[in-house]
């Protein structure tokens, strides 16, 4: 099964290679970048319901805090009315796991399939100051753009103020100086495809911040 996704990928990306071809511009990263665009809008509903649900949790953080210092004796009847608030709202803190869970195994497989890939014309797996698609960044420049977007969606959808502020402050700065890390021996196709998925992401959650927030039974904008 494994094997299957990771040969998948492959054929996708020679299928999105022989596109681009046709376009009369033959390209392994603009390939890799169509694919990134294509699974950003396959991904379009979670993602949505992801960034939503963090704008929320954003905006009701005031309520939150209200609500901790109101019960700030009572744990139980804490945790209820967080629950009621977050139903009023619509919101759910686990929205935000399901589009990396989903996304998670496309990435690894990603990641097996550039470390070996076959590329029908090795000239055109360059990606400017980089020789091949398959090999790590020799100048870190993805690896950088990789930590640059992933701060600032990060940025984005961290609530601010609460209990766990200093927790989630130092998670913003320091996973995407980690992940930025780690895609330093990375394939660069890979950290081609992490920066085209996370600019977008930006992107999508600027758009998404500019909406009011909805109460239950309530459309959004009204």
């Amino acid at each position: 099964m494994w094997n299957g996704l990771v040969n998948g990928v492959k054929s996708i990306i020679n299928l999105l290679y022989g596109f681009t071809d046709t376009l009369g511009v033959p390209s392994y990263a603009l390939a890799i970048i169509i694919l990134t665009v294509l699974l950003k809008l396959a991904l379009y509903p979670l993602t949505v319901k992801q960034m939503t649900s963090m704008k929320g949790m954003q905006e009701i953080q005031p309520k939150v805090q209200a609500l901790q210092k109101k019960y700030k004796n009572d744990k139980e009847k804490l945790n209820k009315a967080v629950m009621e608030l977050y139903q009023e709202y619509n919101v759910n803190p686990i929205a935000g796991c399901l589009p990396m869970i989903v996304q998670m195994p496309i990435l690894i497989a990603l990641f097996t399939a550039l470390r070996d890939f076959d590329f029908v014309h090795a000239a055109h797996a360059s990606f400017f100051w980089i020789d091949s698609l398959s090999n790590p960044d020799p100048y870190y420049i993805l690896p950088v753009l990789v930590g640059v977007a992933t701060f600032f969606q990060s940025k984005l959808t961290t609530p601010q103020g609460g209990a766990n502020q200093q927790n989630m402050a130092l998670m913003l700065y320091f996973m995407p100086i980690f992940i930025g890390w780690i895609s330093m021996k990375f394939p660069a196709g890979l950290g081609l495809y992490w920066v085209v998925f996370n600019t977008l992401g930006v992107v999508q959650q600027l758009i998404i911040n500019k909406k009011p927030l909805a109460k239950k039974g309530e459309v959004s904008g009204k």
